[in-house]
């Protein structure tokens, strides 16, 4: 029997294409799972391996699809080994069922794991770039420092909190948070 494995990231991202792809190659039953690759002990991933016996053959779209480290690829694989099933990737054609395929298998395996870290750095570095040109992280502010300024000045003339944050198009926490209290009367 073949059983399928697909797995995106985020909940917001679909898994149709990977799900067709595993139907097409005939798998009978298909797991998803919607969280991170780097982790192995996803509910979808373990509910797979819970239904595979001896001569099955786990499934995955692509091999990024079934984790991201090399040790974690290739200690699922070897566990998969030893219950007696084979593993098949689509995209990259890999099967562990032959010495080339199992040789191939390390290969790209080792190569997500660099994928991986090499978007984690640039990520690092971008972020590290931005900082030194005075960028922060996150959502445009809704306070400036003309906004404080007005808020002040309307809070002192005895404008109600409710009011004042209303006019300024946010929250009374937020007005609270950027207006310290001995500067409101």
């Amino acid at each position: 029997m073949k059983i399928g494995v697909a797995r995106c990231s985020t909940l917001d991202q679909r898994l149709d294409l990977q799900i067709r792809a595993l139907t097409d190659a005939g798998c009978e039953k298909i797991f998803e799972d919607r969280m991170t690759g780097s982790r192995l002990d996803r509910p979808g991933l373990q509910e797979a391996i819970a239904h595979l016996r001896q001569g099955d053959t786990l499934v995955v779209w692509k091999l990024d699809r079934l984790g991201r480290s090399v040790r974690g690829l290739v200690t699922l694989v070897a566990e998969l080994e030893a219950l007696g099933v084979e593993f098949k990737s689509l995209t990259e054609a890999i099967d562990t069922s032959t010495p080339g395929g199992r040789l191939f298998f390390h290969i790209l395996a080792a190569m997500g794991q660099m994928e991986r870290e090499l978007i984690q750095e640039r990520t690092k570095a971008g972020l590290e770039a931005a900082r030194r040109r005075g960028r922060v992280g996150g959502r445009k502010r809704k306070m400036t420092a003309s906004k404080v300024e007005s808020a002040i000045k309307l809070l002192q003339a005895g404008t109600a909190p409710k009011e004042v944050a209303s006019s300024l198009g946010i929250s009374v926490p937020t007005l609270y948070r950027w207006v310290p209290a001995g500067t409101r009367t």
